[in-house]
């Protein structure tokens, strides 16, 4: 086994029980005991758990990256690409522990800047390049300030995480970020749009009876 390899085993397992129990919970022996390692052999490949988290996150940023990148171009139009991203953190919420942002914040700020900066940059773009084309094809209210609305929508993809949200509704991160981008979306809609998301919400309806 090479050096990218043992490394990347590492990662793997470090995400994988920080997705399920948090950062904080989750410390260097546990990942150690986890891949059948001694945590010497993990210190050859990560100066510490900060650098380890780092590299983590830097994974998940960039892999996301791609599949989004991937969405955008499939998606047959604005709506469309908001309901594969839909898919897509649906995917990424399976087991994620609601957690796992703040104890970055809190622990480990060098990752959680670079989280921020791909949510304030990248997604941030993502989202204003969706409205401008929902707009041009006339399924999004034109009068709209197209700054406001995706500096908006990426402010409330924090909602989900945040710890006295999670304890008043008692709901799944997936599910309360289905209900903000429902409404997210039917707010941005023209009439035209909002038949082409009644449309994607049936074919949705049905995939889903047919597991």
């Amino acid at each position: 086994m090479t050096d990218l390899d043992t490394r990347q085993r590492i990662m793997k397992a470090a995400h994988d029980l920080v997705m399920q129990y948090s950062i904080r919970s989750v410390s260097m022996d546990d990942i150690a005991a986890n891949l059948g390692m001694s945590k010497k052999t993990i210190y050859q490949y990560f100066r510490d758990k900060d650098e380890l988290v780092e590299s983590v996150v830097d994974h998940v940023i960039n892999t996301n990256q791609c599949i989004c990148n991937n969405d955008r171009e499939q998606a047959e139009n604005a709506v469309h690409e908001i309901f594969l991203v839909m898919e897509m953190m649906s995917e990424m919420f399976k087991g994620m522990n609601p957690s796992i942002l703040f104890d970055m914040q809190k622990y480990h700020p060098a990752a959680f800047r670079k989280f921020q900066k791909h949510r304030n940059d990248y997604l941030y773009n993502v989202c204003l390049e969706n409205l401008e084309r929902g707009i041009k094809e006339e399924l999004y209210r034109p009068e709209m300030n197209v700054e406001i609305i995706a500096r908006y929508r990426v402010e409330t993809m924090l909602i989900a995480f945040n710890p006295e949200f999670q304890r008043s509704v008692k709901k799944s991160l997936m599910e309360i970020e289905q209900e903000i981008i429902m409404l997210y979306l039917f707010g941005l809609v023209s009439m035209k749009g909002y038949k082409l998301v009644l449309k994607y919400l049936e074919q949705k309806e049905k995939v889903f009876a047919k597991k």
